[in-house]
């Protein structure tokens, strides 16, 4: 029964740890491809397969990371009870949100000025466990109407939007609307609204509930099947209809391939039904498969997702400063990686990059420095679990 247990969680690491993998590649091409400074990588009239891929690949990272979340949650109130959960969340909410603006804000722009704030994912991360303290006081299928409203129907509020810089249009840009707003001192990048994040956050708490105790692996194996094929074939048939949950429809293109690439090119910010339903479809299906086979790399993969807090906040800092040697070694200054806006828009940093496949490569190199601090800080947290703030970072 232990053995049983120990890897029903390691599933829950693993799918984590690949995520955490691939997100990887998405920040190391912002800092390194030299078309990510010219075009957005889905933008149909200049992308490549291989590029195109390159980046879709990524979107199942966040929706993953938000969900397994949630479902972390459940497994920490199952062992020490909702009130110890609720305040657990309730301060590690705060804390995220405080790392977001600060050390994490720092990585990504190396500017003591603190000219732009990001409010992306670990900052929603933190705000669902803020909503998420007083949720787990409802009974588990409450929590799941909430979560579902959320997901299924916020691209009804896809027609409102809050035009100009006034406190309106920043409220509800927090809420729907992705929007940079540019004051004299700093600019705001809302990137990840709270609809429907939160709402996926939920979701993942209820998951949680397969992972108990008390529910038997065959129960649990036929529901994430369910969700899993349920989740994928919804977003199948939904897309093909073009009729809801995506404020942009696909069109056939002048190849079979650029069409499929229409059919899956989904909106991120905020992120769609649809493009939830792509992404956490297969991530279900995932989790069931790897709960009793092994895949490649599995055990570094593991290592991985057991510190992903520590794993994110140390890759963009890596990244970043390697960035900032590659543009010294291409004879920019490394001053042109002290970013007064977001990488791909730096005005100093016009004709930098690499071709993709260079930037695979670093990729590749960046996850292989990463790995051993991972497992350093992994041995480190096993031996001091008795002190309270090793389960904040």
């Amino acid at each position: 029964m232990q053995e049983a247990e120990n890897k029903r969680i390691e599933s829950i690491d693993l799918l984590r740890g690949l995520v955490m993998v691939i997100m990887a590649l998405d920040h190391v091409r912002d800092y390194f491809h030299r078309d990510g400074f010219l075009f957005d990588p889905t933008d149909l009239s200049q992308t490549n397969g291989f590029l195109f891929f390159t980046r879709w690949i990524t979107h199942f990272c966040a929706p993953v990371f938000v969900l397994l979340s949630g479902t972390s949650a459940f497994l920490v109130g199952e062992r020490k009870g909702k009130k110890a959960l609720s305040w657990f969340l309730a301060s590690r909410g705060l804390w995220l949100i405080l790392l977001e603006l600060t050390i994490i804000n720092f990585a990504w722009f190396f500017d003591p000025g603190f000219n732009n704030l990001l409010f992306i994912v670990i900052w929603v991360i933190g705000l669902g466990m803020l909503f998420l303290a007083g949720l787990i006081w409802l009974p588990l299928k409450w929590i799941a109407v909430f979560g579902l409203t959320m997901i299924f129907g916020h691209n009804l509020l896809d027609g409102i939007t809050v035009s100009g810089q006034g406190i309106d249009a920043i409220l509800w840009s927090f809420l729907h609307q992705f929007q940079i707003f540019e004051f004299e001192n700093v600019n705001l990048f809302i990137g990840y609204p709270i609809l429907p994040w939160v709402g996926v956050m939920a979701v993942g708490y209820v998951i949680g509930k397969l992972y108990s105790r008390s529910t038997e692996k065959g129960q649990r194996q036929l529901w994430l099947l369910r969700l899993g094929v349920g989740a994928t074939v919804g977003f199948v048939v939904l897309r093909a209809l073009n009729f809801y949950g995506d404020p942009s429809s696909w069109a056939v293109q002048e190849s079979a391939l650029f069409t499929l690439l229409s059919f899956l090119n989904t909106s991120k910010y905020p992120p769609s039904l649809l493009y939830l339903l792509m992404t956490l479809g297969p991530a279900f299906l995932l989790l069931r498969y790897s709960e009793f086979n092994t895949i490649p790399l599995q055990r570094p993969m593991i290592i991985i997702g057991r510190v992903p807090l520590f794993y994110y906040v140390v890759h963009l800092y890596l990244i970043h400063a390697l960035a900032m040697l590659a543009a010294v070694l291409s004879g920019f200054s490394w001053q042109a990686m002290i970013l007064p806006v977001w990488v791909n828009f730096a005005p100093d940093l016009v004709g930098y990059g690499f071709g993709l496949g260079t930037t695979w490569l670093i990729w590749l190199a960046i996850v292989a420095m990463l790995y051993p601090l991972c497992v350093y800080w992994d041995k480190f947290k096993t031996r001091n679990r008795g002190k309270w703030w090793v389960g904040y970072v």
